[in-house]
């Protein structure tokens, strides 16, 4: 039973069908002017150590669509584990708020505020894993390609960082079949890619080889060469990753009908092009927006109370 999101492993593959079907009702809801007011009067606190456009907006926007409250705290009002210990942040916020949503470096720390307090959490992005970018997307691929996962490959092409390990543990709960083309030594980390293979639904490779990543490939997926925290690594990341840029002869590589997806902000130019971008294979914006509805079904599923007024993970607390 959901009591925190921080990583797809913690859901069962029905669990995340069901928030999928969620976000797909939230979205038809508030298209069509239907309210939805399913968190009314609640509290979302935001922890950001890192800057952001898309994830600030679309939790913000979310809870008050949904009839809440966002506090927004940057880190020099956080400081996770500075300023004060991680548990004694979860600890007070836990008396405050209705849930936490955290954008932090460490995952640790996001593991530790849900370890600790008795109200839900949400994991923003972490160094390791982004699993509310890799819901969004998915909801983005049943909206272009159908709900069948088991049918389709996605070619992730570039850094195996925290996006393209949230897709692996995604594999590890759907019949989705993953291929990441990637430099060497620019995995992902062992530990995920092997547990994604014990428990792959589909077809799990890793390959430096990037013309056989994309072979019938119906998505190709790409991110930033340099991620926060790799500033110092820029010219050399450019240097390895410069065969793996998404331009047309490369998906021109793949299904004709193949679609582009990138989590974004994306450096046009370096690890996609503008043609890509901006071309009708794109699906680039439609991921952002569902990152609004993706993330409200997270929160509703997480915070939403019983009768007696409290959530489904606070009222497991209490019975020990």
């Amino acid at each position: 039973m959901l009591h925190d999101f921080v990583t797809l492993r913690d859901l069962t593959a029905d669990e995340i069908l069901g928030l999928l079907d969620l976000a797909d009702d939230l979205k038809r809801r508030q298209r069509k002017g239907i309210a939805h007011r399913l968190l009314d009067g609640q509290t979302l606190a935001m922890i950001f150590e890192k800057p952001s456009l898309r994830t600030r907006v679309t939790f913000e926007a979310g809870i008050f669509q949904l009839g809440g409250h966002a506090i927004v705290m940057d880190s020099s009002q956080s400081r996770l584990g500075e300023r004060e210990s991680v548990p004694d942040v979860a600890r007070n916020l836990d008396r405050w708020v209705d849930g936490v949503m955290a954008r932090t470096f460490s995952h640790e720390a996001v593991v530790e505020l849900a370890e600790h307090a008795s109200i839900p959490v949400i994991n923003a992005l972490t160094d390791k894993l982004h699993p509310c970018q890799v819901l969004a997307d998915a909801q983005t691929l049943r909206e272009h390609k159908g709900g069948d996962f088991s049918s389709l490959k996605l070619a992730f092409v570039g850094d195996g960082n925290n996006v393209c390990a949230s897709w692996f543990n995604f594999a590890a709960r759907l019949p989705l079949n993953v291929t990441l083309a990637c430099p060497k030594g620019y995995e992902v980390e062992e530990e995920i890619h092997a547990y994604a293979q014990q428990h792959a639904k589909g077809e799990i490779v890793v390959t430096h080889d990037i013309e056989s990543a994309l072979k019938d490939a119906d998505v190709i997926y790409t991110d930033v060469w340099i991620s926060m925290g790799q500033e110092e690594e820029s010219d050399k990341r450019k240097r390895i990753f410069a065969p793996y840029q998404v331009n047309a002869k490369l998906m021109a590589q793949a299904k004709h009908d193949a679609i582009f997806m990138h989590c974004l902000p994306a450096k046009r130019g370096f690890e996609v092009t503008d043609d890509v971008m901006d071309g009708p294979q794109s699906v680039v914006f439609d991921e952002a927006e569902n990152r609004l509805h993706a993330q409200k079904a997270i929160m509703v599923e997480l915070m939403r109370k019983d009768d007696d007024g409290l959530s489904r993970k606070r009222r497991a607390r209490l019975k020990f």
